[in-house]
């Protein structure tokens, strides 16, 4: 399963958000490097179209779908050239597939910052830089091997592309924001490099802060282009998720005059950046989200379930998710005749509810 890094300067509240996707339960401490190590846990991903296939069901038991976050250690300037325990943090970046940045707006008298004053644009300044000068170093280390060995056409390729990303690392600029074409990038892919992920913004703000969320949120993206960019308070997102009772959590949210904690739509924006999509499957005993990419067939998408499935594939029994609450249930879409059969070749659309058959 794919791993979201969440990524950002000690103290900038990235354990917080972590403890709220997860519900785990870590240190959130107020002087930088208290912790050095990484918390690795599984957010949940909230769906309202799973609330309504088992509500239609009347299923015992709801499962969502999930996904893998791993809170990296806050990276420091220098990180690059050793600062901060830098090296581990960079490797433990390197290992995911998706970075999250957590940048502060907030600001707390009771908390030692890295900077001083909040300064979100400042923050990505200082982690893409040390982003940058890592991917630089391994560049710059490779290239000559590379070189020597560019005897063939595709060897030469290889090294132009090496090229082309140093020119944009030189000039301070991520990958990710570059205007290296499509074909250069995918040449670049085996190397591994911690600027060319996938990446999502987060921006920690406070309570007072709220009413101005869409106005930071539109600072930031001016800067980042088309990146998700959400700005919350973790400090109220963190409550709203260890409250069980969805009276409280309702009531909360009311008082803050919030109609949707802002955290799904994190966990929501991360799963579909690391090109994940969801099927269902319902019922009286369970409905549930399953996680597949995008391009899966239905072979594969049953493999997910089961690998007995994926090898014993006969044909896979589909109805959209809008046709089947339209129907009002999966027996009546069935005599609408809104479920179809299809075979191996195909390619299963997010949101699709499906029976499998198969020999076992």
């Amino acid at each position: 399963m794919e791993r979201l890094g969440i990524v950002g300067l000690p103290n900038c509240g990235k354990s917080g958000l972590f403890r709220a996707l997860t519900r785990m339960d870590v240190e959130v401490a107020s002087h930088p490097f208290t912790t050095t190590g990484s918390n690795v846990g599984v957010a949940q991903v909230p769906d309202t179209r799973l609330d309504v296939l088992g509500e239609l069901a009347a299923s015992r038991k709801i499962v969502p779908a999930g996904l893998n976050v791993i809170d990296i250690a806050g990276l420091a300037a220098g990180a690059s050239q050793g600062e901060g325990l830098g090296n581990r943090f960079l490797a433990q970046i390197r290992e995911v597939d998706a970075i999250l940045y957590v940048l502060r707006a907030f600001d707390d008298p009771n908390v030692v910052y890295a900077t001083s004053p909040p300064d979100p644009l400042g923050d990505l300044e200082v982690l893409e830089t040390e982003l940058c000068l890592s991917d630089l170093e391994t560049l710059e280390s490779r290239l000559p091997k590379a070189r020597k060995a560019a005897t063939q056409d595709e060897a030469k390729r290889l090294v132009a592309a090496l090229e082309a990303a140093v020119v944009v690392l030189e000039a301070g600029v991520p990958l990710y924001r570059s205007d290296i074409d499509s074909a250069t990038r995918a040449r670049l892919r085996d190397q591994f490099l911690l600027t060319d992920k996938t990446v999502l913004y987060v921006v920690n703000i406070g309570e007072e802060q709220l009413g101005d969320a869409a106005g930071i949120e539109g600072a930031v993206r001016e800067h980042v282009g088309d990146a998700d960019v959400t700005a919350l308070c973790f400090a109220l997102e963190d409550e709203i998720a260890q409250l069980d009772d969805a009276a409280a959590r309702t009531e909360l949210l009311a008082g803050y005059d919030i109609g949707e904690p802002a955290l799904p739509r994190v966990a929501r924006a991360a799963y579909h950046a690391l090109g994940k999509r969801t099927f269902f499957t319902t019922g009286e005993k369970e409905s549930r989200a399953w996680t597949i990419r995008v391009g899966d067939t239905a072979p594969v998408a049953a493999g997910v379930i089961h690998s007995d499935f994926e090898r014993g594939f006969i044909r896979a029994e589909v109805v959209a998710y809008e046709d089947l609450v339209a129907a009002g249930g999966w027996d009546d879409a069935k005599r609408q005749g809104k479920t179809r059969l299809e075979g191996r070749d195909y390619v299963v659309r997010d949101g699709d509810v499906i029976e499998f058959r198969f020999n076992v």
